[in-house]
């Protein structure tokens, strides 16, 4: 029996119009959600994402903010305009489009954006305040829009497996603490799973529920998913086809393989994708709303 498709695109747009309904009642109270979004440089991919989420911005009724700067600015160049969004009580929420030019510390301005308005979630404090549970404040856009998929999906994570392949600091890390969470929608006992892992596909296979964010194109298969798992692919690749001159995107779980035997499964695209901008705009009306109290 094939896998139910977890719909990405029809989650994200209820989400969507939650935070509309919440951005009217703020407006109707004097403030109006601001995202300012700062992209360093001529990337082509960095420049769709920044029109999505201007877009976003636009049909949700926030003010959004673009500001673009040379592919050859310092890293001091970019903290000064970090400083003035920092400063601008019109703006609640602030993002470098990832990722900037080789010589922009990174790290550097992820640090100089002040933590009530760290729209992603990158923030030391943030990070800690996620580790720990706290329930208000910020929170990581793709984990949280992970989460959000299970919940609305009807899938219970308590007492369930889950195991996490990729430990970055966007996804991995912040999504593992995520799922262990003494909560009602996580509880979940947690392994995560990496480039040094031994094993590894044995271990995949003991998963009730499988969260594929590891950067490797169909890297997951179906010998390595138990029948019956769950199946959450944060993959996001391009992958050239040489019969027809195009690439395509395609997750990093093998999907065609794998819905076989999953019991529900995200596509690439249209699953957790556009719920990362869900969630980002969430924290951005979250930290308007914050602005009131």
């Amino acid at each position: 029996m094939a896998a139910m498709i977890i719909d990405g695109k029809a989650i994200s747009a209820q989400i969507n119009s939650e935070t509309a309904e919440m951005t009217a009642k703020l407006k109707a109270q004097g403030v109006t959600p601001g995202l300012a979004v700062i992209l360093v440089g001529n990337d082509p991919a960095s420049q769709v994402y920044v029109r999505n989420k201007v877009r976003t911005c636009e049909e949700l009724g926030f003010e959004s903010r673009k500001i673009t700067m040379s592919e050859d600015v310092t890293t001091a160049d970019v903290i000064r305009e970090i400083e003035k969004l920092n400063n601008d009580p019109a703006i609640h929420g602030i993002l470098v489009q990832s990722p900037p030019p080789p010589q922009i510390d990174e790290a550097a301005l992820i640090d100089a954006i002040s933590p009530d308005k760290d729209a992603d979630c990158f923030n030391e404090r943030n990070v800690g305040r996620v580790l720990i549970g706290h329930r208000d404040g910020v929170k990581p856009c793709t984990p949280w829009g992970v989460m959000e998929l299970l919940k609305r999906s009807g899938i219970s994570l308590s007492g369930k497996h889950a195991v996490v392949i990729g430990r970055s600091n966007i996804v991995g890390k912040p999504l593992a603490a995520m799922l262990m969470q003494k909560s009602r929608d996580a509880n979940a006992t947690v392994t995560v799973v990496h480039s040094g892992t031994k094993n590894l596909a044995e271990i995949v296979r003991q998963a009730d529920v499988v969260i594929a964010a590891i950067g490797k194109a169909n890297f997951v298969t179906a010998d390595m998913v138990k029948e019956g798992a769950v199946v959450i692919d944060v993959g996001i690749n391009r992958v050239f086809n040489p019969e027809t001159g195009k690439s395509k995107l395609t997750g990093d779980v093998d999907f065609e393989s794998v819905k076989e035997v999953a019991s529900a499964i995200t596509p690439v695209p249209g699953g957790v994708g556009p719920m990362t901008i869900a969630m980002l705009m969430r924290n951005t009306v979250d930290a308007a709303a914050r602005t009131l109290k």
